[in-house]
């Protein structure tokens, strides 16, 4: 508790409140179980240690603007209420929430097998990874209004159907796993959006979420390392108007990439490019333990796979990364991922 505090301070030091400032933040919260309804039961019962530790972690950093990974999605959003609800009891209200049906563990519309191991109707043959549907989607909590007319949901936009996609084959040459999966690949493993908010001022501010999927488990053809690459990619095509109007006015790019610029297996010029591009800043978020590496893992170590990248307009007073400085801090026990935050000053 006593580490949660200090942890508390150094964040609120960094900023000088909502009157000033906006604090954006992203956060794969691997608060994702084994069957549907299962996350709700663990949240409504109280006494889940990863929910409280992921509770913990969010009202210490008190973001304004949380973009989620890894939660669960259902259809009438429950456990998004239900985690909502936990944090306003801890004094952090979020009127408004988003949760789009993700690709995770939705089923193609004929079964396939989208993967190339030889079988259809595995979790692996979904348009994304998922044991049922809605398994470790993303959303968004937000204490600014949401201009819903607005938003733009990228997430039904066919792999194939990306300028420049880079799609997997077989040594041939022919399309892997079959051309019947590629006519019918979604590019977002788990989903793509573009939601406007409403600051103070009355002006716009999309906040652009994803989760990209990890550049692994698959095999020479490299399936999941090219689409890594171009769900990182979708966003620079956004902006260029590739895929319809390009967004209009201030944004933010804020999620789960599954890419280090310089570590691990993955296709690095993808996340290079993007954080280069003179279109927006990237403001370095930086912990005192663990440097600009946001997740853990217990065979590939430290990396930096969460952004939080505002468009080049804005300007950036602050910035940060919740690393655990001990195995009982909450953060230790929240995620392998910590919550990544940048603050925005409001004109």
């Amino acid at each position: 508790m006593r580490r949660l505090a200090a942890g508390l301070l150094l964040i609120l030091a960094a900023g000088t409140g909502w009157a000033d400032t906006l604090r954006i933040a992203t956060f794969n919260t691997e608060l994702s179980r084994d069957g549907p309804g299962l996350l709700l039961r663990d949240i409504l019962r109280g006494s889940d240690p990863q929910v409280a530790a992921v509770v913990e972690v969010i009202t210490a950093a008190q973001p304004d603007v949380l973009a989620l990974q890894g939660i669960d999605w259902d259809y009438e959003g429950q456990a998004l209420a239900a985690l909502a609800a936990r944090l306003a009891d801890h004094g952090l209200d979020y009127p408004y929430r988003i949760a789009l049906q993700p690709n995770s563990g939705l089923p193609p519309s004929a079964p396939l097998d989208m993967d190339g191991n030889g079988k259809a109707g595995e979790p692996r043959d979904n348009q994304g990874y998922g044991r049922f549907r809605g398994q470790g989607g993303i959303a968004l909590l937000s204490r600014l209004p949401v201009n819903h007319d607005g938003i733009r949901d990228f997430s039904s936009l066919l792999w194939k159907d990306l300028a420049g996609a880079l799609l997997p084959q077989h040594p041939d040459g022919s399309p892997f796993p079959s051309a019947e999966a590629q006519a019918v690949q979604r590019l977002s493993a788990t989903g793509h959006w573009l939601v406007p908010l409403i600051p103070p001022d009355g002006s716009r501010l999309n906040v652009m979420t994803f989760h990209a999927t990890p550049p692994l488990f698959d095999g020479p053809e490299d399936r999941n390392g090219l689409r890594n690459r171009d769900e990182i990619r979708l966003w620079q095509l956004l902006l260029d108007g590739q895929l319809g109007p390009a967004p209009d006015g201030a944004f933010v790019i804020a999620g789960d990439a599954n890419l280090d610029p310089g570590r691990g297996e993955g296709r690095r010029d993808a996340i290079r490019s993007l954080l280069s591009d003179p279109r927006l800043q990237d403001p370095l978020p930086q912990s005192p333990e663990a440097g600009t590496d946001t997740v853990e893992w217990q065979n590939a170590g430290r990396m930096r796979v969460d952004y939080v990248l505002p468009s080049a307009g804005l300007t950036v007073t602050a910035s940060g990364v919740v690393w655990p400085d001990g195995p009982d801090d909450p953060a230790a026990a929240a995620s392998r991922h910590r919550l990544v935050w940048v603050d925005l000053l409001l004109d």
